[in-house]
C-alpha cells in the first residue's frame, strides 16, 4: 500500500509543480525513466514468483539507471547517441515486454 501511496503523491507532485528538466540532462531523462520502468516489471515478475528480495530490486534499479546513462553519455560523446539510445531503448524495451508476458502468464495462465 505504501509504494502505490507514494506513486499517487509523486505523480500529483508532479502535475501540481510542473518540473523543468534542465537541458543538460533531457537525452538521458527517457533512458533513465527506461531503464526505471525495467526493473520495476523485473520487481512485479519476482514477487509474483516467490523471489522477490527487496536489495536485489534497489541494486537492479540503481545499476540499470546508472548504466543506460553511461551508454547516452559515451553515445553522446562519441557522436553517436541517437544510435546508442535507440540500442538501449529496443533491448530494455524487450526485457520489459519479457516480464510484461510472465507476468501475464502468471496472473492469467495465458
Amino acid at each position: 500500500m505504501i509504494p502505490v501511496l507514494g506513486l499517487v503523491v509523486g505523480v500529483v507532485l508532479g502535475l501540481v509543480i510542473s518540473p523543468e528538466v534542465p537541458g543538460w540532462l533531457q537525452p538521458y531523462l527517457p533512458i533513465a525513466v527506461i531503464a526505471a520502468m525495467d526493473a520495476v516489471f523485473g520487481a512485479a515478475r519476482a514477487s509474483l514468483e516467490g523471489i522477490f528480495n527487496d536489495r536485489v530490486f534497489v541494486i537492479s534499479f540503481l545499476s540499470n539507471v546508472v548504466v543506460a546513462a553511461l551508454i547516452v553519455f559515451l553515445g553522446n560523446q562519441l557522436g553517436v547517441g541517437a544510435q546508442l539510445s535507440t540500442g538501449v531503448v529496443v533491448v530494455l524495451g524487450l526485457r520489459i515486454f519479457s516480464n510484461v508476458a510472465a507476468i501475464r502468464r502468471h496472473l492469467l495462465g495465458a
